[in-house]
């Protein structure tokens, strides 16, 4: 009896914040909740809805994703028609607290006839962007811990500064006349606008449409005559596509790249730094083989 007695008054003596329920936190998809989780640190119960190396432009939800938006305190979302499945989502869900754009204030690009580019987080400019936006929604939702939010985005965005002096440095090292390569959809406009790289891509701007064969015969054409030598794989694409330029275009395959969602945490781009890192060595090394001073 003792002993429970002493346990008792153990934790009746512990903080209060100690016995507070975390704000409860859901990210759309992976690259989303990594940014989430340098901001948030550990004062929030994160839960991403579509997670690592999967493709959330034709995610199904499951019932489990609906109970975890029902019990949120606040939602987090890309935006720009990436997560079309979402909103239903949402409403089905019966959830009625904020939720948060991540690309509010980011200038999308857009395509004739295919709306406005969602993948803007290609561009770390626009990474500084929703950090921003995920700083002051945290800021709002939880006020308590707005000093930790905003060290620890302060200590992010200086990380992520970092980061891009050190891409625009790599990629200033192909020569301009090499900086072409080839994907499988497309989801690196906002990194050619930012770092001019062409990428060039068979499918469309959505992972669930196929490019037909006067595309690839086209494509392979191109690539024979512009002597583009690297193709590059995605982690949520079929990569059937990619070896098929390979065998019939003789185009050399560069690696993986990491376009709309990360590793697993053992991989190597588990994170949104992680991933830019790993992208642009292997895109470097990919136009570099491509290069005619070779």
């Amino acid at each position: 009896m003792p002993g429970r007695i002493l346990a008792f008054l153990l934790l009746a003596l512990l903080p209060a914040a100690a016995h507070a329920e975390k704000l409860k936190v859901v990210a759309s998809f992976s690259i989303l909740g990594d940014m989430a989780h340098e901001v948030a640190g550990d004062n929030v119960e994160l839960k991403t809805l579509v997670g690592p190396n999967s493709d959330t432009h034709v995610y199904e939800p499951t019932p489990a994703d609906a109970k975890a938006i029902a019990s949120a305190d606040l939602v987090i979302v890309n935006g720009l028609g990436f997560e079309g499945w979402l909103s239903r989502l949402i409403q089905s869900s019966g959830y009625k607290g904020p939720v948060v754009v991540a690309t509010s204030g980011v200038k999308p690009l857009t395509f004739e006839g295919d709306g406005q580019d969602p993948h803007a987080w290609q561009s770390i400019a626009n990474g500084k962007i929703y950090v921003a936006n995920i700083l002051g929604a945290l800021v709002k939702a939880d006020n308590k811990h707005a000093d930790q939010y905003r060290a620890n985005a302060v200590r992010y965005l200086k990380q992520l500064d970092a980061l891009e002096a050190w891409v625009r440095q790599e990629i200033s090292a192909v020569p301009e006349n090499s900086r072409s390569v080839i994907t499988s959809h497309d989801a690196f406009d906002y990194f050619a606008a930012a770092y001019g790289v062409k990428f060039i891509a068979p499918l469309g701007i959505s992972t669930d449409s196929e490019a037909s064969a006067a595309d690839i015969a086209r494509l392979i054409d191109q690539i024979r005559a512009q002597k583009i030598r690297a193709v590059f794989m995605e982690n949520i694409a079929d990569t059937r596509l990619i070896r098929q330029l390979e065998n019939d275009g003789g185009a050399y395959v560069g690696g993986t790249l990491y376009s709309d969602a990360l590793s697993t945490p053992d991989g190597p781009a588990a994170s949104y730094i992680e991933m830019f890192k790993h992208n642009v060595k292997q895109l470097v090394a990919g136009m570099v083989h491509n290069s005619p001073t070779r």
